[in-house]
């Protein structure tokens, strides 16, 4: 069976030049970085080494880097570490509605604990307005918390502008770039960031690594983990070496390889989304149709949910993904699609594709032909009425106008 990979927003391969700088220190050079031995220091050379690596692919310093295992710590790690240095001058808190989890759990779990926290819509691309940040913060404001581009959608949110407002205020501004990081450029003066996340297996390194930026001078300490003193003291346990030497060798391959991987990437989302739109009936493009990532494309599929499309999907050998959150338990749509606006039935039938470096437009070509015959195959099963219009205001009150 043919196998086309398209789920690269959840994780991508680990390249083969990354996989061996990794293997070196998972076999050999063992020593742990702490140690002041021979086989310790070797160690701590290195991974200084792919620190500079990683401080250099986002145009940074080395001592603001902070390795972790991985985005949600980054962003937790941010955020809390923020909040708890600073709540002596506030106690609120701006992010959005279409953040990922790591941002929107932790926030809600301040919440629980006194902070008070404002979540700014979006527009319908999923786009928050810089204005809305300038207009909720107050005196006690301490930190806004802002994704580069959206997991879920794709669409990249003005970040330069809204730092622009957050320095006039004298706020931190931490910024997710787990997403964008090795798609489009991500420089932290240029984007205002005090503090950033990015995440290794985006970026075809292997899972359990990352890391935080943190601006030299912000005011931020370690909060969630206690024990020795690596990471400069901030953030306790041994390190992940050979995640770490993997890290900075991603790191170093998507700089350099930035621009011809972004072309690629760009002309297989454009081909999909003009492939998809223009071959299957009831389908909308989600997330900005110009401020998007490269290699991202998502849709609604109306009539149909999109766990069957998944499940249909990997039976021809084409991974995917879903907006739904349908996991056990649990049969609510992407937090992300709602707050655009799409309606609750709608967002049921969402599907991710992200493309990678070995991607062809024959696997575009493959994806919308098999997904014409699933969608087809899926409507004339469905209990939906298809004559149903959810943008029509008239189907909404119950008339058979489309009919």
């Amino acid at each position: 069976m043919r196998r086309v990979y398209l789920d690269h927003s959840a994780t991508t391969p680990v390249c083969p030049e990354v996989a061996e700088e990794m293997y070196k220190y998972i076999t050999g050079n063992y020593g742990n970085p702490t140690s002041v031995h021979y086989y310790g220091r070797q160690v701590r050379n290195a991974v200084e080494e792919a620190r500079e690596k990683v401080a250099a692919s986002i145009g940074a310093n080395a001592k603001e880097i902070v390795f972790t295992s991985g985005g949600t710590e980054s962003d937790n790690m941010a955020v809390h570490g923020i909040v708890y240095t600073n709540k002596n001058k506030g106690n609120h808190i701006i992010t959005s509605a279409v953040e990922h989890h790591a941002v929107l759990n932790m926030v809600q779990a301040l919440e629980k604990e006194g902070f008070d926290i404002t979540v700014l819509p979006v527009d319908q691309y999923g786009m928050v307005n810089p204005e809305d940040v300038r207009n909720a913060i107050t005196g006690n404001t301490i930190l806004v918390s802002i994704m580069h581009a959206n997991n879920e959608i794709g669409t990249i949110q003005p970040v330069e502008e809204i730092s622009k407002i957050t320095r006039e205020h004298g706020i931190p501004f931490h910024i997710d770039a787990v997403q964008s990081f090795g798609k489009i450029p991500v420089n932290v003066d240029d984007l205002g960031a005090d503090l950033l996340t990015i995440s290794g297996h985006k970026v075809y390194a292997p899972k359990g690594i990352g890391a935080l930026y943190v601006r030299k001078g912000t005011r931020w300490k370690q909060t969630l983990f206690h024990g020795g003193a690596q990471e400069r003291l901030r953030r306790a346990g041994t390190e992940n070496v050979p995640g770490i030497i993997a890290m900075g060798k991603a790191c170093e391959l998507a700089v350099a390889d930035l621009q011809e991987e972004s072309d690629h990437l760009r002309k297989l989302r454009d081909a999909v989304i003009e492939k998809v739109l223009n071959k299957i009936e009831h389908v909308r493009l989600t997330g900005h149709p110009a401020e998007r990532i490269p290699g991202h494309a998502s849709f609604c599929f109306e009539f149909i949910e999109g766990e069957s499309m998944l499940l249909s999907l990997d039976m021809k050998g084409i991974a995917a993904s879903s907006g739904s959150a349908c996991t056990s338990g649990s049969l609510e749509p992407s937090h992300v699609l709602l707050a655009t606006g799409i309606p609750h039935e709608v967002a049921h039938g969402s599907i991710r594709t992200s493309f990678g470096k070995d991607n062809t437009l024959d696997d575009v070509e493959y994806f919308v032909e098999t997904m014409q015959s699933i969608v087809e195959r899926l409507r004339s099963m469905s209990p939906i009425d298809q004559d149903f219009d959810s943008t029509c205001a008239s189907c909404k009150e119950g008339k058979s106008c489309h009919a």
